[in-house]
């Protein structure tokens, strides 16, 4: 398992979470607007989309990366056969085995993602994938390795649900007016993670062997004005060796 020192992005998934009540799930993992956890109807919509998006069915094996305290992941248990949450915070995991753990079918691991899809033992034991609200999290190099592992590793996983995504071309709409945000869009320490524009995340989709639509939330989704969500599916191996020649 990699060795963080501790910096900006530490804090906020590492740290940051022990300041919370031990049962303000959605405070945790900042699922919040102006640090207000959001209302059960945000988080409804968040669980359908995702649901839908992966098709989920009872014979499916659930991987949710970067699953922080499990408050989102359990929504999925009554649709899958087993469900893994892995993250790299040791707190997130050990509120997710306290409170939301139901082994050996339902069960939370802690691990840095680029690390995971390295060591994991039996990789396609899985066949549905999940990243929600962290990808943009992950430096550029860990971002391409994950998903480049996920593609040549995890071969039973077609379909990926990559959630909350923050767009480029809307940074404007996020930051106040007058602020200076250049500097932070392409860093994964910041309080977002880095920003990626539609064309960009599409590039990097294709690179690593997948195929990408997007998704748009209702309306009235607290996040809609800035974020967005895509859904992966596996590329034919046919066509990604046609792309290396």
């Amino acid at each position: 398992m990699k060795k963080y020192s501790m910096c900006k992005g530490d804090y906020i998934h590492k740290e940051y979470p022990k300041t919370c009540a031990p049962d303000d799930f959605w405070g945790q993992v900042k699922r919040t607007v102006k640090g207000v956890p959001v209302s059960q109807n945000q988080i409804d919509m968040i669980v359908e989309a995702v649901r839908n998006g992966l098709s989920l069915n009872h014979e499916d094996v659930l991987l949710d990366i970067g699953c922080g305290n499990g408050a989102l992941s359990r929504y999925f248990f009554n649709d899958c056969s087993q469900v893994l949450g892995i993250d790299f915070s040791e707190y997130l995991i050990s509120v997710a085995k306290a409170n939301f753990e139901n082994p050996p079918f339902f069960a939370f691991e802690e691990s840095d993602a680029a690390s995971y899809v390295d060591m994991e033992a039996e990789p396609a034991r899985f066949t549905k994938a999940l990243c929600y609200g962290c990808f943009s999290y992950l430096t550029f190099a860990d971002a391409e390795h994950v998903l480049r592992q996920l593609s040549e590793r995890f071969l039973h996983i077609k379909t990926l649900y990559i959630g909350n995504l923050p767009d480029k071309e809307r940074a404007h709409l996020f930051y106040e007016e007058g602020t200076d945000f250049r500097g932070l869009l392409d860093d994964s320490t910041s309080p977002i993670g880095i920003w990626r524009s539609k064309e960009e995340i599409t590039e990097l989709l294709f690179a690593t062997g997948w195929d990408v639509s997007f998704y748009t939330m209702p309306t009235d989704f607290y996040a809609i004005h800035y974020r967005y969500d895509v859904i992966l599916s596996r590329r034919c191996s046919s066509e990604r060796s046609s792309q290396r020649q």
